[in-house]
């Protein structure tokens, strides 16, 4: 590899570096590609050379990540080394975990990382030196350590930046090749690597969304006449109690009820919205046009009947602190109401807005799908 883009590239690593999947519920799969340098052990006698892995992960709980990984480079021997012009293959089977720090809904979070597994050396140029006592296929135990970096570019991708060091019990590179091949050179059997790395890392999961209860609308009432003689909106033909009081709340068929506006089917996405989000378009779980749907039959509710007030409360599921999840249920049921007064709701008739954190679910918080019904705003109706 060139020197101008191994520089290139471990800068990005150092600088640029960043963080593995993105913040979303634990339980989710996701795929890390990565490349970077290996940077050989001085005893190994091989130049710093590109490496690449590609990993399978999971989340087992918001700050704990294990991957699966297989990673490979090919280093060529120093030019003053006894193999010089020839290049060494580690392929190496892993499994690794990741620490996160910080809140899980962070944009930015360091980790620590510690891992297991095994590479295979071989000569990779020339000849593998098959029928003369050297096994190509050998594998030797590793054991790395270090830490990194994550940012969150969206809900699904992010990038991860990572350094760490790996002892490599190689017995193989100063010894079962260099005595098949007649060099006298010392045995050596332990190497310890540097690696800089910087992967992108995809999560195949989301926050499970709820389908949203669309509230079935009252049938329309046939059209018999125009007469409405007690005034309350029922015409005669289908109004069943007559001479109702005027400014009484009615129902379709002309007798006092109380008016329920139903929000179940309104949920939000994991921690949205955001300090400073107005807009509740991108922050509603999918399907967002009915969670919308939803929202414009309340608004309609209300102006039909203005008489009422209406109070906000905003939950969240259990994933954070309770102080985390108290200032976003806030944010919750602030950016409904909000919503409500840009589409002609007057701020007078909404009496509270109120934030109970992950104090009330109506689901359990122990799978994705309950923690999604449990990211909601309930509106609750004050009738005259």
């Amino acid at each position: 590899m060139k020197r101008n883009a191994l520089s290139a590239l471990i800068a990005l690593a150092l600088v640029g570096g960043s963080a593995a999947v993105h913040a979303q519920d634990f339980g989710n799969w996701y795929i890390a590609p990565r490349i970077g340098a290996n940077f050989s052990d001085s005893e190994r006698m091989t130049d710093t050379s590109v490496w690449g892995g590609f990993g399978v992960g999971v989340w087992v709980n918001p700050h704990l990540a294990v991957d699966f990984e297989y990673t490979m480079n090919n280093a060529k021997f120093e030019d003053s080394s006894w193999r010089s012009g020839h290049e060494w293959e580690s392929v190496g089977l892993g499994v690794s975990g990741r620490w996160f720090f910080g809140d899980e809904g962070a944009q930015w979070r360091p980790y620590v990382m510690v891992g297991v597994g095994a590479l295979r050396h071989a000569a990779y140029s020339g000849y593998l030196l098959d029928g003369q006592g050297y096994d190509p296929h050998g594998w030797d135990p590793m054991v790395t350590a270090g830490g990194g970096i994550q940012y969150n570019l969206s809900e699904n991708v992010a990038i991860r930046g990572e350094l760490a060091a790996r002892y490599d019990h190689d017995n193989n590179t100063r010894g079962n090749l260099s005595e098949a091949l007649g060099y006298d050179i010392s045995r050596k059997s332990g190497y310890v690597d540097g690696i800089a790395s910087v992967g992108l890392v995809y999560s195949f999961g989301h926050a499970a969304a709820v389908a949203a209860e669309k509230p079935v609308a009252p049938p329309p009432a046939p059209d018999c006449h125009s007469l409405d003689d007690d005034h309350d909106g029922v015409n005669n033909c289908d109004d069943r109690c007559a001479d109702t009081p005027a400014g009484t709340i009615v129902g379709p068929d002309g007798c006092p009820q109380k008016v329920v506006i139903d929000l179940r089917g309104v949920n939000f996405k994991f921690d949205r919205p955001k300090k400073g989000e107005h807009n509740i378009d991108p922050t509603l779980a999918v399907p967002t046009s009915d969670s919308i749907a939803i929202l414009d039959q309340a608004v309609d509710a209300l102006k039909r009947y203005p008489e009422i007030k209406v109070e906000l409360d905003g939950h969240t599921d259990s994933v954070g602190t309770d102080q985390y999840n108290q200032g976003l249920s806030e944010r919750r049921a602030q950016i409904v109401s909000d919503y409500l007064t840009s589409h002609g709701i007057d701020a007078s008739r909404i009496t509270a807005v109120k934030g109970f954190g992950e104090s009330q679910p109506i689901d359990t918080n122990s799978t994705k799908e309950g923690r999604a019904r449990n990211r909601r705003t309930e509106l609750k109706v004050e009738n005259p």
